[in-house]
């Protein structure tokens, strides 16, 4: 799943871990950014310095990476992560920029691939300034960023808006819930 800053991705994936109709875990991404409050690592990110991130990612051991936002600021998804998830039986999901999501939709053409969207960019600004975590800068290169992101929808297989949580909620897990029948339909 991914979307533009403010479209409720985290919302969305705590709902959906809890409501799935499959076991679903959360992919925990690898980031070379500096923790926030109350963030923890290894629960929230791999929280990495630039020069191991670098290292890892010169190992091959990332399935996707890239530098976010232009911030500076790199995030990946570790294959350790992925192996973990399904060692334990469980759907792997993924909250990834829609340049890492692109890039996993090109090795895996299959994978489930869901864009979530607000209604309108201007809601995406107001989410964005209710969270006054970032500075007027970044936040207009995220609504930048969100532009850009927007005009990528076409490329996932399901688009959702995020309009009202409960009913964003379950149209995902109809999505899942489809996918599943016919994984087990093959």
């Amino acid at each position: 799943m991914s979307g533009p800053a403010g479209s409720g991705k985290s919302t969305m994936v705590d709902q959906l871990l809890e409501k799935s109709p499959v076991p679903l875990e959360m992919s925990i991404s690898a980031t070379t950014r500096p923790k926030r409050p109350n963030e923890v690592d290894g629960v929230h990110y791999h929280f990495l310095a630039p020069a191991e991130f670098e290292k890892r990612r010169t190992q091959n051991e990332f399935i996707e990476c890239a530098e976010v936002h232009r911030s500076g600021y790199w995030y990946g998804t570790l294959y350790s992560e992925i192996s973990r998830i399904q060692s334990l039986g469980k759907w792997v999901l993924l909250e990834i920029d829609v340049e890492g999501a692109l890039n996993l939709m090109k090795l895996y053409p299959e994978a489930l691939s869901i864009f979530l969207k607000t209604p309108s960019i201007d809601e995406y600004e107001s989410r964005l300034r209710n969270r006054g975590t970032e500075s007027e800068e970044v936040l207009q290169r995220r609504l930048r960023t969100a532009k850009d992101e927007l005009k990528l929808a076409d490329s996932y297989r399901h688009q959702v808006i995020n309009d009202d949580l409960g009913r964003a909620v379950a149209e995902i897990c109809n999505i899942i819930a489809t996918r599943e029948a016919e994984f087990h339909a093959r």
